[in-house]
């Protein structure tokens, strides 16, 4: 069975646009409006997307179906193996009693909750994110502020806002590397000649972005008056990450990105709070006054490099999982990112690999759409964090009877999290193989001169629906290059805004508020947090979009080129 698919089904392109975004609405209404839990918005979405791939698309069933299922195993080893094994890596240090000692550590940074979220949330949470990702970084950023003192839902907010610096860059630079495979053989290059493309045109845009988020975070916990209040390390750590960033995506590697700039904010706050301190202390309300203590002070105390072990761990081991992509030419024995990817298992999806057609503007020309899955078996993050909770844990003194037990309860607490994820997955894949993604990205793609503008909010659309960046760069990437060449735009510069664009639509996707609330104990909290993320997401793109339009028409310099 071979089924092409239409791309203006109900005889108009924005006429179907509305349509093929009920799903999309739906999930909105439902979580943000109904205030309906996160997994049954999920749900009621996931049908809504199989009734318009059936009776709007006139999807054969049997495509309509496998597409879903394939959304399903996608997101339980794309994303939520991933995502698990970071809250499980958090929960082990949490269970053996180590987190203890690194709230210790962080506390004696600053009593300041300003800086604290400087340091945790934008700082900490782009480490993770730059060796992770996959949620991982609001889950634990997020815990580890609800455990200092942090009113619970005010951390995931934090955590969220923070998580939108590093994501372009995210999983050593993972959004990138797709992007740059999909996309090189339409723009005649190499991969790996498209992937640097891509990471310079990031790095010419998100940097902007990077110095206004610090203060941003401060504003959203204290309010603007407060936040002027420690200048010296909102600029600080902006600059710092800014400028790494930058250097780091242009003339190093997009798989060092997140992890160089992660580290140079961390060293530079560091640096700073050996000489300055904010004049007053700020806390919450009902908290006690505290002196302000240096960060050097509390490194010096012994115990402190022995309290971040576990972090320690989990960077080295992915460190050296990635060692291939980071250092080229090694010598095969040392190469031990080209070992692991031997367990890889590529397949292709039975019935519906292949047996969807695409057709121009989308393709260049009619052509079958692949529906491989890789299934990284040891390369995976999830599996290397899962590694890393276990030596963590031995080297912490645990038993494998906690190490099962945490994993257990882990399990239980991610329940609905876990579902949601797989249904979202579903509802991308539909949308995707149905048709429905790609008239919302062609509508919006009729916006002509204003297209770099309009092409931030498909990537955030595409993060929006599947909670990734990578996963957005697979969706959209294609089309945004093959749309920018049909307007005589710069191909590399329509890829890089999908990659920023979908970092604001992070924020507010459904998973990541899912994994969010449940690592802080506050499942059902989704639609609090989604109401309090989402006009910022949505202004964040909008600079996003001014930035993409601005290099597209005035700034034009500032496009890298082949």
């Amino acid at each position: 069975m071979t089924w092409i698919q239409d791309y203006q089904p109900a005889g108009g392109l924005w006429v179907s646009a509305l349509l093929a975004a009920l799903p999309i609405i739906v999930l909105l209404v439902s979580l943000g409006v109904i205030r309906f839990s996160a997994h049954l918005s999920a749900a009621l979405a996931l049908v809504t997307a199989l009734g318009v791939a059936l009776l709007l698309y006139r999807m054969p069933a049997a495509l309509a179906f496998d597409s879903a299922a394939m959304g399903v195993v996608f997101g339980v080893w794309s994303v939520a193996w991933i995502a698990f094994h970071a809250v499980y890596f958090h929960n082990v240090t949490v269970a053996t009693g180590r987190f203890d000692a690194i709230k210790r550590v962080l506390a004696g940074f600053s009593e300041d909750r300003r800086l604290q979220a400087l340091l945790i949330a934008f700082s900490f949470g782009a480490l993770l994110e730059g060796v992770a990702g996959g949620g991982s970084p609001i889950a634990i950023t997020a815990a580890m502020m609800a455990a200092l003192g942090f009113p619970p839902v005010k951390a995931v907010v934090l955590a969220l806002l923070a998580n939108t610096a590093p994501v372009a860059f995210g999983g050593l630079g993972n959004p990138l590397i797709v992007l740059g495979r999909l996309t090189a053989p339409i723009m005649h290059l190499k991969p790996d000649q498209a992937t640097e493309l891509f990471s310079a045109a990031v790095g010419r845009q998100v940097p902007v972005l990077a110095l206004i988020i610090p203060a941003f975070l401060v504003v959203v916990l204290a309010g603007w008056k407060r936040m002027l209040e420690v200048w010296p390390a909102v600029l600080t750590a902006g600059l710092a990450f800014a400028a790494m960033q930058f250097v780091a995506s242009n003339y190093i590697s997009a798989s060092l990105v997140d992890v160089l700039a992660a580290l140079t904010a961390m060293a530079a706050l560091w640096i700073l709070t050996r000489f300055w301190q904010p004049a007053t202390v700020w806390r919450f309300d009902g908290e006690e006054a505290v002196p302000a203590k240096s960060l050097g002070a509390a490194q010096a105390e012994r115990g402190a490099l022995y309290a971040w072990l576990p972090y320690v761990i989990l960077i080295l081991a992915i460190f050296l999982t990635r060692i291939g992509t980071i250092f080229k030419n090694l010598p095969t024995w040392l190469d031990l990112t080209k070992l692991l990817h031997k367990a890889d298992w590529v397949f292709a999806w039975p019935g519906l690999h292949n047996h969807v057609v695409q057709h121009p503007p989308i393709t260049a020309k009619n052509a079958p759409y692949a529906a491989t899955l890789t299934v990284d078996f040891l390369f995976s993050p999830g599996t290397v964090a899962l590694l890393a909770a276990v030596i963590a844990g031995f080297a912490m003194g645990g038993r494998p009877k906690l190490l099962l037990t945490t994993y257990r309860k882990t399990l239980h607490q991610m329940r609905w999290a876990l579902a949601t994820i797989f249904m979202i997955l579903a509802i991308a894949f539909v949308m995707n193989y149905s048709g429905a993604t790609q008239t919302l990205g062609l509508a919006l793609a009729t916006t002509g001169a204003v297209f770099p503008l309009f092409s931030a909010y498909i990537g955030w659309l595409g993060v929006f629906l599947t909670g990734s960046d990578a996963s957005t760069n697979s969706l959209f990437g294609p089309m945004q290059v093959i749309s920018a060449q049909q307007l005589d735009l710069n191909p590399i510069l329509a890829g890089a805004t999908n990659t920023s664009g979908g970092v604001m639509g992070k924020m507010i996707s459904p998973q990541n508020l899912s994994i969010g609330a449940t690592a802080i104990g506050q499942s059902g909290k989704e639609g609090s947090l989604l109401r309090q993320t989402f006009l910022w997401s949505l202004l964040l793109t909008a600079v996003v979009g001014v930035i993409s339009l601005l290099q597209a028409t005035i700034l034009t310099a500032m496009i890298p080129s082949p």
